[in-house]
């Protein structure tokens, strides 16, 4: 009987067909390796020549913003235009000021902005998947300079006669905040530190806009709180997220759209998993106590939904 041989002195159909199929694999790796890697493993970070970058603009106080406020708290609104809830607007208005002075460290100018980037990049580098990013820098931040703006306040009240009532607002927030990062994707297969992808990264926030449910404590419930939900049940969300992008090392590829879908449905799935907190009352019951709370009813939403 003949003996089949895939390698032979003489080409075969076989011996051809593994060999073209060889090369087109080395091919397309060395493809990937030496224009879009970065395989370097002496450098843990190398920027991308591409750097996007927010123009910013400086207010009447000298902090800086990349977009115009679109809601100017300066006490100028009118008796017949304010709403309910201006109030609770203005609150907001300058809770969030305190927040971005503080994380400015009171600086103003590019001073200020120089203090907020470093501490957000410690803030990213501190959170990131270690064996999957390489250090994350960050070029630039903008906080914005507005505040969610609530409207249109409305109880619900259950038909259960046990059951508390419940106040829904239309949450609106126009504003101009953006983050710049460079980084590296890792590829540790087959071995640690095989290659590197080089990202250059902005994600712009211009539009948030949803339903929020405030839920007052139960005066029955043995660890009161009040609960914020966002967004409110049986309700969807606007996200309006413009992301630029430049993936490579040598060759490089711009703004790629599968990118921004993943970062939009991360961003999504985060609010949806995140979009409640709940608010201890102060001498009512402890931050421990009502985790031990939640835990328990996501056990038995969880049993529920298998059951």
């Amino acid at each position: 009987m003949a003996t089949a041989y895939i390698f032979t002195l003489q080409p075969t159909f076989t011996q051809g067909l593994i060999l073209g199929q060889a090369s087109i694999l080395l091919l397309l790796f060395l493809v990937l390796k030496y224009l879009f890697f970065d395989a370097d493993p002496n450098r843990p970070y190398r920027k991308a020549s591409y750097q996007p970058k927010v123009e910013p603009s400086t207010d009447a106080n000298g902090f800086t913003s990349g977009g115009a406020d679109p809601v100017k708290v300066d006490g100028s609104t009118r008796d017949e235009d304010a709403e309910s809830s201006e109030w609770l607007n203005v609150f907001l208005q300058q809770v969030l000021d305190a927040y971005r002075v503080k994380l400015r460290n009171g600086l103003a100018g590019a001073e200020g902005d120089e203090v907020a980037r470093q501490r957000v990049e410690d803030f990213a580098n501190k959170m990131r998947p270690t064996g999957f990013l390489d250090y994350i820098k960050v070029h630039s931040v903008d906080m914005g300079t507005s505040a969610p703006r609530l409207s249109r306040a409305r109880i619900r009240r259950s038909l259960a006669p046990s059951a508390d009532p419940e106040i829904e607002y239309d949450m609106n927030y126009i504003d101009s905040v953006s983050i710049s990062i460079s980084t590296s994707v890792l590829f540790n297969y087959p071995f640690p530190s095989f290659a590197r992808l080089p990202v250059s990264l902005t994600i712009s926030l211009s539009l948030f806009s949803s339903s929020v449910r405030l839920t007052p404590p139960n005066p029955h419930s043995p660890h009161p709180t009040i609960t914020f939900t966002l967004p409110a049940p049986h309700s969807d969300f606007t996200l309006d997220i413009k992301t630029t992008s430049l993936m490579g090392s040598r060759a490089k590829l711009e703004d790629v759209p599968k990118l921004h879908e993943l970062i939009l449905n991360q961003i999504r799935r985060a609010i949806l998993e995140k979009g409640t907190w709940k608010v201890v009352l102060p001498g009512l019951s402890s931050v421990s106590e009502v985790q031990e709370d939640v835990k328990t009813e996501r056990k038995l939403a969880e049993e529920a939904f298998h059951s």
